[in-house]
């Protein structure tokens, strides 16, 4: 698979396969546990629509709010489209934050948004009773990234304390520890 070119084809590329995984729940799935502590399938969606709708009022955008709760699918498709729409116009806007400055809308998303739907593509995965593939490469690659910033991370957080794992760990496994998740957890255990 070749990587990528921009902004509007990360995010493409990566709601796609969270997509993929919403698309694949059925009615009684989302009131499933996840591996974040206290989430449901339905909460890592909302979360990944809520904060991101909000961010994004630092660039003047002002969405609608969608209801998760009634309807997490359609919430989804409906989020993903307004963001790949901004994304595939970015039309010279520039997001305000107080926690990272000014940066263009479609760095700013690319930046600290489709990261997250990525990552929270393993969660949902694991709530859903899927085997996840973030991609190995990938995985060692934003965890060497992580770590090198990760007093800040720790600090901000976003993020739960690391979870020990084995040595030969794969990267994925690494990434997700990493974050705070328990790679062992499982919803098919």
């Amino acid at each position: 698979m070749t990587a990528p070119a921009g902004p509007a084809e990360r995010h493409a590329q990566d709601a796609a396969r969270f997509t993929e995984l919403v698309e694949s729940a059925g009615p009684d799935d989302w009131t499933r546990p996840s591996p974040v502590a206290e989430w449901t399938a339905r909460d890592i969606v909302a979360h990944l629509v809520e904060w991101s709708r909000g961010l994004l009022g630092g660039a003047g955008i002002d969405l609608p709010a969608l209801d998760v709760a009634a309807d997490p699918a359609a919430a989804w498709k409906r989020h993903v489209a307004d963001i790949q729409a901004i994304l595939d116009n970015p039309a010279g806007r520039v997001l305000r934050n107080p926690h990272f400055g000014e940066r263009p809308v479609d760095e700013a998303v690319d930046e600290f948004y489709t990261p997250d739907i990525w990552m929270h593509t393993w969660d949902l995965a694991e709530a859903l009773g899927r085997e996840p593939d973030l991609g190995q490469d990938r995985c060692a690659a934003a965890l060497a990234q992580m770590q090198q910033v990760e007093p800040m991370l720790r600090e901000s957080g976003q993020f739960g304390t690391a979870v020990p794992v084995a040595p030969d760990a794969s990267p994925q496994d690494r990434l997700m520890a990493f974050i705070g998740r328990d790679p062992a957890w499982s919803a098919r255990r």
